[in-house]
């Protein structure tokens, strides 16, 4: 019997990377998972059969969480697919890097748009589900960089910072729903992202880490999880998966 029997569970932008780990780790758990993405359609479906040959029930779920309507309407029909929601993980996010000086307003707004906004339509959308059954489990995986910046994502920075705040303002409100909302913030991890940053930056990037390594994105679906499954008097907290990067 796994801790998440019955529940069921949106992870946003889980076709790759973290968000992939985080829906496996939910469906080990036993939970019933909405996969969500934008795009890859190949890759979400391989997310589903992974989770369907784990013995579990996996669902896609299409939507472009910069949009309102969209994203609101996904959440709206997951719930309706799987019987309700009890978990949600806003994990979706994109970058746009260049410098202030010669970052666009199209590149800040895009970033600023899926990264913050996105996970605002997503948990407004999920609030009166949760709320009817009087629990709820929402967990924002923001970033290391929103915490100390990052040259050239002063667009993924101000995101991921907002991320934080908004998460401990939502925790607040929500505390007599039974609804938690927790922040899980990771460090330098090992994903398809981070592979594009070339080998001599990834190694001086490296030497940084106190633990001398990069994160594994199973790693920080195990955070997620425990906020998940164990946190039921945690709430508006953040929990650092970074190596000691950031302490």
């Amino acid at each position: 019997m796994g801790r998440l029997d019955g529940k069921a569970a949106l992870v946003t932008g889980a076709s790759r990377g973290i968000g992939r780990a985080i829906a496996v780790e939910l469906a080990r758990e036993g939970a019933k998972v909405a996969v969500n993405y934008q795009s890859s359609d190949a890759k979400a479906q391989a997310v589903v059969d992974e989770i369907s040959k784990l013995g579990g029930t996996a669902i896609l779920a299409k939507a472009n969480l910069a949009d309102r309507e969209s994203a609101r309407a996904m959440v709206k029909n997951v719930a309706e697919e799987l019987g309700g929601l009890d978990i949600l993980v806003n994990n979706a996010g994109i970058t746009r890097d260049r410098s202030l000086r010669k970052m666009t307003d199209e590149q800040w707004e895009e970033v600023i748009g899926t990264n913050l906004n996105g996970y605002f339509y997503t948990t407004s959308a999920a609030i009166p589900i949760m709320t009817e059954g009087n629990f709820g489990r929402i967990v924002n995986i923001s970033s290391m960089n929103g915490q100390i910046g990052a040259f050239g994502q002063a667009n993924y920075s101000a995101s991921k910072g907002g991320i934080i705040a908004f998460t401990k303002t939502a925790a607040l409100e929500l505390a007599p729903t039974g609804i938690t909302v927790n922040t899980v913030s990771p460090g330098f991890t090992e994903t398809d992202m981070f592979a594009e940053v070339p080998e001599k930056v990834q190694e001086s990037i490296k030497k940084r880490i106190p633990m001398g390594r990069f994160g594994q994105p199973a790693e920080i679906a195990k955070a997620v999880s425990f906020l998940i499954t164990d946190g039921d008097y945690i709430t508006g907290q953040q929990i650092n998966v970074n190596g000691g990067a950031y302490m």
